[in-house]
């Protein structure tokens, strides 16, 4: 698993933003500190409640100068729709190869559920040289980050 002080994997995928377009990691570090924020799945109650959690404080996390990117395996059109629903004013990256999840070392399975490969409920603080200052990897997708931890994280940086 990546972790505090590892070069964060660059990754390029589609971003939904309002539309769909390409997001490049090591193109937007100097957006960083960059808070990327895995989650398992759109739609769903725990989810829905952590990208609210996000959206709520991003005032402060922007403040603070950071970037909030939401990631799961979600197609790009499925995230646009559930960035609408939610009202987020912070773009989605989909990583539907799940290409990023691999490389950050956090699939997991439902498979009681016949789901499998999403993402595990996880966030990255990435600075701008490209390496992570904050990892929270959770294995209970019904666990929530420490909102707050991560906020202070960010300001950290700043």
């Amino acid at each position: 698993m990546v972790d505090v002080s590892d070069s964060a994997p660059d990754f390029t995928a589609p971003l939904a933003n309002g539309d769909v377009d390409s997001f490049s990691l090591s193109e937007h570090l100097d957006e960083a500190p960059l808070v990327l924020a895995f989650f398992p799945g759109a739609f769903t109650s725990v989810c829905s409640h952590e990208m609210n959690e996000f959206q709520d404080k991003l005032e402060e996390f922007q403040a603070a100068g950071a970037s909030v990117y939401g990631i799961s395996v979600d197609s790009p059109f499925a995230l646009n729709e559930f960035r609408e629903k939610l009202g987020l004013q912070f773009d989605l990256i989909s990583d539907a190869e799940k290409d990023i999840i691999e490389a950050y070392d956090i699939p997991m399975d439902f498979a009681d559920l016949g789901v499998y490969d999403v993402a595990k409920r996880s966030v990255f603080v990435v600075d701008d040289d490209g390496d992570v200052r904050y990892a929270w990897v959770s294995d209970d997708p019904g666990v929530e980050p420490d909102y707050e931890e991560v906020l202070a994280e960010v300001q950290d940086l700043a």
